[in-house]
């Protein structure tokens, strides 16, 4: 295993992307297509949203009713952070959360209305940010980037861990 303190990039300044790892640009262009996605939706009329409570309501989309240490799993980060985000969403009255009818001492994550109608919106805006990158690619090149980007979560079977 290679630990991050062992890396050393020796970024070519010619070509510095042919210096950073495959999943570092996949971070990279994730985040400029979401900086478009957040703002479509602040424009939308909301706002108080961050960035960060797409952890959240994202995931709500694939299956809504997720335990928030399902959450903080699939997004990657502590349940305390999870926690802060679900209670900004629930505040803001987003999400609500119930009780888990299979365990009575956990709680499921579930959009309200407003959370339904936020969640059309950032759909929207994905789409249109997908829109984006088939202009700049061409449409071969987008259903090869779009098939290889499933065969790589196909095989980490990502959509259906919980």
């Amino acid at each position: 295993m290679v630990r991050i303190a062992e890396i050393k990039y020796n970024v070519n300044m010619e070509n510095p992307m042919q210096q950073i790892p495959t999943a570092g640009l996949l971070r990279l262009a994730y985040n400029l297509l979401s900086v478009r996605i957040f703002a479509a939706i602040a424009a939308a009329g909301y706002s108080d949203l961050r960035p960060s409570h797409g952890n959240v309501m994202e995931q709500l989309t694939f299956e809504d009713g997720r335990r928030l240490t399902d959450l903080a799993t699939f997004a990657g980060i502590t349940a305390q952070s999870m926690s802060e985000l679900v209670d900004d969403l629930e505040r803001m009255g987003y999400i609500e959360r119930r009780p888990d009818l299979t365990d009575r001492r956990a709680k499921r994550i579930y959009l309200t209305a407003k959370g339904r109608d936020n969640v059309q919106v950032g759909a929207a805006a994905a789409w249109e940010a997908d829109e984006y990158v088939l202009s700049l690619v061409g449409e071969q090149r987008h259903r090869e980037l779009r098939d290889i980007l499933e065969q790589i979560i196909a095989a980490d079977g990502a959509l259906g861990k919980e």
